[in-house]
This record gives structure tokens, sequence and C-alpha cells, in this order.
């Protein structure tokens, strides 16, 4: 390793060790009052988590070239990139509704205590793939040729790393839905709704909320459409043509 890699790796692991946990701590803090009150002191870490990620990102990590330390860098920078996006929505939603439920505080209190586990799991795993991928001409050339073949064929079912029912269920929730629940599309649903419905995706939310539920369904239908789906929306449901795995009953 070169003096100015090992210089650089040294402020990202003074970031990642000294910077940064401190902001977690408070963070926690705040968040175990419930209170939408703690809106401007979150925005104030989810600042600062940018900022110290941006440093590492811009600044240092270009420079890493071992591969095993850009695996812990970037397994580390996957968790962060998450946590700011559960503040940014957490600011948002108490932008635009002045409420947020309980579950979603212990979203986020669960989330900051698993870090760890977070990263020496499921963040290393995709990192690895992603580093694989990047940095190896055969995976690459096989990737882009199975891109290219899905293209031609009008393939809807993307590469994504982690489970659709999953993400589904996080931005429901994160969007203020108590319950998520997915089920198999009935034949009404095809003869009434939509044709070619193959999902049905049911959420509740104990407020009762126009709004909340409004923004449920929107978060809901722009990441499904993201991916290509087509999506109608009922009354606290979406139908959807994307083949997700049902719930156990």
């Amino acid at each position: 390793m070169s003096y100015i890699e090992k210089k650089y790796l040294d402020k990202i692991n003074d970031i990642f060790e000294k910077e940064l946990p401190p902001w977690e701590d408070y963070l926690l803090e705040l968040l175990n009052k419930r209170s939408i009150n703690v809106a401007d002191n979150v925005a104030k870490v989810c600042a600062d988590c940018t900022k110290n990620v941006n440093v590492i990102l811009k600044q240092f990590y270009p420079e890493i070239k071992d591969m095993d330390e850009k695996l812990k860098i970037k397994s580390r920078l996957n968790f962060y990139f998450d946590l700011i996006d559960y503040l940014t929505d957490f600011i948002r939603n108490i932008e635009n509704f002045n409420k947020i439920s309980q579950e979603y505080y212990q979203t986020l209190i669960d989330f900051i205590k698993k870090k760890e586990n977070l990263i020496s799991g499921k963040y290393r795993d995709i990192c690895k793939l992603e580093l694989t991928s990047f940095y190896d001409k055969q995976v690459r050339d096989n990737l882009e040729r199975i891109l290219e073949e899905k293209f031609n064929l009008k393939h809807r079912e993307f590469f994504t790393f982690g489970s659709l029912e999953e993400e589904i269920k996080k931005i429901a929730k994160i969007a203020g839905a108590d319950t998520v629940k997915i089920r198999k599309a009935s034949e009404s649903d095809k003869d009434n709704l939509l044709n070619s419905t193959n999902s049905v995706i049911i959420y509740t939310n104990s407020s009762n909320s126009e709004e909340i539920v409004k923004n449920i369904e929107k978060e809901l239908k722009n990441y499904l459409e993201s991916k290509g789906y087509k999506v109608k929306s009922i009354k606290s449901a979406l139908l959807t043509d994307a083949k997700l795995l049902p719930d156990n009953p």
C-alpha cells in the first residue's frame, strides 16, 4: 500500500470511527423522544452524515486500490446511504404531514442499532457482488450480454440486489403504513380493474389520514413504475402486474 493510500485510509477510518458515531448516538437520543419537534435536529444530523460521506466518496475513496479495504469502505458507505435516505424521508414526511407513526420511529432506531450486523452481512454481500461485477471483465461481459437480451426482449425483470417484496414493504412503512400485505390477484381483480394484474398490495394506516394514505400510494406507484411495472390504485391497495410472492396466510 502506497503512502498516499495509507494516509487516505487513515482519514476514512477516522471519519467512520470518530466523526460519525457521536452523531449516531445523538440521533438515537432524538428518535427515542418520538416527537416531531426533533425534526430540525434530525436534519442537522442528516446534513453532517451527508457531508462526511461526500468527503470519503469524493476525496479519499478513489485513491484506495486494495480490494479488501475497498470492500470494507463501500459496505459502510452503503449503510450511510440508506441512513441518509431514511432521515430525508423522515424530515419530508414531517414537513408534509406533521405526523410520524410510532412504528416509523422504531424502524429507524432498529436500523441504527443493527448497523454493524448490516455492514458485515447484507451490505458486505451486496458490495462484494458490485465490486466483482465492476472489476471482473468476464462478469461485466456476461452481465452486459444478459441485460442486452432482456432489453431486446422488452423484459421488465430488472437486476436488483435484495427482495422486491422487502423493498415494497420498506417503502410503504417509511411512507406511513402500519401494515403491508401482498396477495395473489383473484379473477375478480383481473376482470374488474386490470387484466394483467398478478399481485395486490394492501396497506393500512391506523390514523386513517387521507394524506398519509395518498403518500403511501404515491411512493409505491413511483417505485413500481420506475421498475417498469403497471400499477393501478384502489382503496388502500395497489394492483400490479409484478409477480410478487404472496405473504403466508
